[in-house]
């Protein structure tokens, strides 16, 4: 459930939220980025091909595997997309 004390939530864009089936959620006990792009994968196969090409965005701004979370932050998955 998104905004869970102590968690960090997760925001699905476009082929990310069709692959995970949910907008939102929220991740417990994901000190880095790479640790939650593993729980996603996780939660949700499908998304275990787009998760690598991915864009993560920290609070707004990109961030590496190696970025640590903050209880409260929120992370989206940006996927690459299609067109220009």
């Amino acid at each position: 459930m998104p905004g869970e004390q102590g968690a960090v939530t997760v925001r699905y864009w476009a082929g990310a939220r069709a692959a995970a089936g949910v907008d939102e959620e929220a991740l417990p006990g994901c000190p880095t980025v790479a640790d939650a792009a593993a729980t996603v994968v996780g939660l949700h196969p499908a998304l275990s091909a787009i998760v690598p090409v991915s864009t993560w965005l920290l609070d707004g701004r990109a961030a590496p595997p190696d970025t640590a979370l903050a209880p409260g932050a929120v992370l989206e998955v940006l996927p690459p997309f299609a067109g220009g």
